[in-house]
């Protein structure tokens, strides 16, 4: 092909990569992998159903849970359709505009449940300064208009990615390092100045991922101040208490995120199975463990999956 059609000439697919040097052993990878997504869109689904069926629970803060569940299986949704083909099926390819779609969604479900965390972190603040007036502060319209600027933020952030990237020409490798479809691995095979790129996606994670975890972190000074005005110690590990499952969901999101990132810049000569694990527990950790965290801390929740497993005994007692 001649270099004057270079700027035009894009792949009709991509190569997904697995994880590097356990080829042989997808068969049996598969199952566990398989297991995950269960757990993951099962835990999530008797999250969203208990908090739906519960009276009980229709408070700003299992609104927000439920907005997180949603946001997890999403999340999960994104990336099993070619995980499962990789390590089930050994399907490797994805087509381009596949491809891009899939990027799309993974990048804003991921901006959904950062917002939904900095949301969660302002329930708490409210719930701990202000017990008295909570319901007054956080009420069902303030909570729903909380979700539509979470949703409308990542969807309007994340919507020039894919034309950024369509935009650039693919005429060499088309094998991208991951299971799935990220802006940075996709962006990386370009045979152009990605700068345009580069730059969008620095200032999409600044306004994203960036000022919610300051906003999380200011959340959680404030709430220490707080805390620490109350006189009884059992009051104040009453208040610590309620914000355990929350801190636990921050660091399980954000804690991947951050190694993900750090490899990316930092970590080219280590090697591609760290990448891949790396990138593969950041987007199959948080809706996986999410889940368990909130169950353990809810006892509805609890309720709910004895009345799915042991329906017989909740019957008896009831």
């Amino acid at each position: 092909m001649a270099d004057n059609n270079h700027s035009h000439f894009q792949h009709l697919y991509f190569i997904l990569t697995g994880i590097p040097g356990l080829e042989l052993k997808y068969y049996w990878m598969a199952f566990p992998l398989g297991a995950i997504y269960v757990i993951a869109l099962f835990g999530n689904g008797v999250i969203i159903s208990t908090i739906k069926s519960k009276p009980s629970l229709h408070i700003p803060m299992y609104y927000f849970l439920c907005m997180l569940a949603l946001a997890d299986t999403g999340l999960a949704l994104c990336t099993m359709p070619s995980m499962l083909g990789i390590f089930w099926f050994n399907y490797k390819s994805i087509a381009f505009d596949a491809c891009l779609v899939q990027m799309y969604f993974i990048h804003t479900f991921s901006a959904i449940e950062s917002g939904v965390l900095v949301a969660m972190a302002f329930d708490r603040v409210v719930a701990i300064w202000k017990p008295l007036r909570y319901g007054t502060i956080l009420t069902s319209g303030v909570v729903c208009r909380t979700g539509a600027v979470i949703l409308t933020r990542a969807v309007c952030v994340v919507f020039p990615v894919p034309f950024l990237i369509k935009r650039l020409p693919f005429y060499r490798s088309n094998i991208l390092s991951h299971s799935f479809c990220l802006h940075q691995d996709v962006m990386s095979l370009a045979c152009a100045s990605t700068r345009v790129n580069s730059l969008y996606g620095l200032i999409a994670v600044i306004f994203t991922k960036g000022s919610d975890s300051l906003s999380i972190l200011l959340s959680y000074a404030f709430i220490l101040r707080t805390v620490m005005a109350i006189a009884s110690g059992e009051g104040r590990l009453k208040a610590l208490n309620t914000c355990v499952s929350h801190i636990c969901a921050v660091l399980i999101f954000y804690v991947p995120l951050i190694g993900v990132s750090v490899i990316h810049r930092f970590g080219k000569h280590l090697s591609p199975l760290t990448h891949a694990l790396m990138a593969n527990a950041y987007l199959l950790i948080p809706p996986v463990l999410n889940p368990i965290v909130y169950t353990m801390k809810t006892k509805e929740i609890r309720r709910k999956l004895i009345q799915i497993f042991i329906p017989a005994k909740v019957t008896a007692e009831g």
